[in-house]
């Protein structure tokens, strides 16, 4: 929570910080209930395997030990005051601040970090999970609903990345080594604001549906720089130049090969990168 969230002075400061403490709330409620029932699960798989071995007590046993660790680590972030530096981040199926351009005037939605293309079945979510990620290579493929009609903007300082430890050190795998996955935490240089291309959808369900309407969105990526590709990954998000930013969100009446000379003439700083926290 942003800080003057955490301590707020104005009127509209002052509901924004009600309005998260009762979300809050609401998850703490939750995850309160979700971790009674995994202990029920996880007494009862463990009084189960003291009269037999069976494949369902150990599933149940493993699932609802790592859903009860997953519980109270969730638990406790939400519950500790101070801020961490994994409150700034944001994962897939999160819901994040963007710009896009309404009736001519830029204007702030929160979207989930995930987009669901209008048209498409609820199942989207999880036949495609990657949907975070709109790969340049398929933007006039998967993605061709959006690039040229929904874009957005994302702002951002930093971005983490996923990679394989042997990788990151450049190196092959050792004899009888497993890979091991680390989060990596890349940063500009010079420091500085970051302008990420992103598409969006808004997603109506069917007519009958009670689900309810979702505003979701995905950030462009391309092949990565040399410095990051170094590190091991093989994405980057693409960074606009802050010229380009209003022609990026006012596609409509731009070429696809316009729209796609603001990807290729990106910002291009030096990405630095550490250990994530």
């Amino acid at each position: 929570m942003d800080a003057q969230f955490t301590h707020p002075h104005s009127p509209e400061e002052r509901e924004i910080h009600a309005l998260i403490a009762e979300f809050d709330a609401s998850q703490v409620s939750a995850l309160e209930q979700d971790l009674f029932a995994q202990r029920k699960r996880l007494a009862d798989a463990e009084r189960a395997l003291q009269t037999k071995v069976t494949k369902k007590a150990q599933e149940d046993q493993r699932i609802a030990t790592a859903k009860i660790d997953q519980a109270l680590a969730r638990l406790t972030r939400l519950k500790r005051p101070e801020l961490s530096e994994s409150d700034t981040r944001i994962f897939p199926g999160w819901w994040a601040p963007v710009l896009v351009i309404e009736g001519g005037e830029p204007v702030i939605w929160p979207m989930r970090y995930g987009c669901r293309p209008a048209g498409k079945p609820t199942l989207y979510d999880r036949k495609y999970p990657g949907t975070y990620n709109a790969r340049r290579d398929n933007l006039r493929g998967f993605w061709k609903q959006q690039f040229g009609q929904t874009h957005a903007l994302m702002l951002v300082t930093t971005f983490f990345e996923n990679v394989a430890r042997h990788a990151a050190e450049g190196r092959a795998l050792r004899a009888g080594e497993a890979p091991e996955n680390i989060v990596l935490r890349f940063e500009p240089s010079p420091p500085q604001e970051m302008y990420i291309a992103c598409l969006f959808s808004h997603w109506t369900p069917p007519a009958g549906s009670d689900e309810p309407d979702l505003w979701s969105f995905a950030a462009v990526t391309d092949d990565p720089p040399p410095e990051v590709a170094a590190a091991g990954h093989d994405r980057c998000i693409v960074q606009l130049r802050p010229e380009n930013v209003e022609a990026w969100l006012t596609p409509q009446g731009r070429t696809l090969d316009a729209l796609d000379a603001l990807l290729d003439d990106k910002a291009r700083p030096y990405y630095e990168h550490r250990l994530a926290a």
